[in-house]
């Protein structure tokens, strides 16, 4: 696969992930869309295939770390936050043993 048809499908992956993590948060969402366009229209000009494939890397890099690590949170008081982590975020969640069993 080409280094354009690469760089294309990873500004896709951060649009699409921006839009599941980021959901029913109309500033954030607008926040995410700027710096993903802003960093794109950047290194536009960049021709070094190797500088290419690094930003490919951070990009998705940072594409894991937002699809991984970001939960949304909601003020319901003054000092309260009601976190809403999405479903994808629980499925590797392991229930916590205050025994463990012995090995035998």
């Amino acid at each position: 696969m080409g280094q354009a048809a690469k760089v294309l499908r990873l500004f896709k992956t951060l649009h699409r992930t921006r839009q599941q993590v980021f959901k029913n948060d109309a500033r954030a969402l607008e926040a995410a869309r700027i710096k993903i366009n802003e960093e794109f229209k950047c290194n536009k000009s960049e021709t070094s295939p190797k500088k290419i494939e690094e930003l490919i890397k951070i990009g998705s890099d940072v594409e894991l770390i937002l699809r991984t690590s970001v939960i949304q949170g909601i003020h319901t008081d003054h000092n309260t936050l009601k976190l809403i982590p999405r479903k994808d975020l629980l499925i590797e969640n392991v229930p916590y043993c205050d025994a463990p069993t012995q090995k035998q």
